[in-house]
């Protein structure tokens, strides 16, 4: 198995805080992964600097959808077509948030585990600022968070799949939350390989209000609450049920 290059999809909604950071991250990372990298930032329906920030440093993919799942197949979709495989080698896609940065080698991690027999990377996050909740949302959140090799977290920051298995499963669904996970689910119903792996995670933003509802910010709002020991109506957008499967949008850095 011989890859040729990988595609990075990072969908943004008015991300001219963050944007930077996580571009910059990404050259770190593209400079010292084996094989070029392409990165699209999809802009949905930003109206803020976010494209003048990414102009000449990604490719630029423009929808009006306000839906993180919807935005991450908009990316992809204006991908060229992979050619065959067995003529020209098979290219890897990863995706990651715009309120993240990746480490510099997350994209060679992705391609050990791909020539390992891996379809699909599934890896971890951690936040390294939670200024804006109280300490004991982060201590209850942490001491939920399972770090270990026996993971099973699903994180929209921290994913990547092989084309072939990407183009075979129909890519991201249009979900406004959770689209990742649905997108691993998938695979596995699928008799994908999948890694969960440990070896890079994605520092991701712990800011109270996300982009996307439901989201990280949604989960530490209902840990405080739970904390709190006070009642509280359920996400209007619950996680599908998945047996034995671990899959909040999580940090693990204290």
């Amino acid at each position: 198995m011989r890859f040729v290059g990988i595609d990075v999809v990072i969908p943004v909604h008015d991300e001219q805080e963050l944007l930077p950071g996580c571009l910059d991250s990404l050259e770190a990372c593209a400079a010292v992964t084996p094989v070029p990298v392409t990165v699209t930032v999809v802009l949905d329906s930003c109206t803020d600097a976010s494209g003048s920030l990414a102009r000449g440093r990604a490719r630029i993919v423009r929808c009006d959808a306000r839906n993180v799942g919807a935005a991450r197949a908009v990316g992809f979709d204006s991908l060229p077509r992979p050619a065959s495989p067995q003529r020209s080698g098979q290219r890897w896609y990863a995706t990651t948030d715009a309120d993240s940065r990746v480490p510099p080698t997350w994209l060679a991690d992705q391609l050990a585990r791909a020539l390992d027999g891996a379809d699909v990377v599934a890896g971890l996050v951690e936040v390294t600022d939670w200024s804006e909740w109280n300490p004991d949302t982060r201590v209850r959140y942490l001491e939920g968070y399972r770090a270990g090799s026996d993971h099973r977290h699903i994180h929209g920051a921290n994913i990547g799949i092989s084309a072939r298995a990407y183009r075979d499963l129909g890519g991201f669904e249009p979900l406004p939350v959770h689209e990742d996970v649905r997108l691993v689910h998938r695979a596995e119903e699928a008799g994908l390989a999948i890694a969960w792996s440990t070896a890079t995670p994605v520092t991701t933003s712990a800011r109270r209000h996300s982009r996307t509802p439901g989201g990280f910010s949604g989960h530490l709002a209902l840990t405080e609450l739970d904390h709190a020991g006070l009642d509280h109506a359920e996400s209007d957008h619950a996680e599908p049920d998945h047996a034995e499967l671990d899959h909040t949008r999580s940090g693990v850095t204290p």
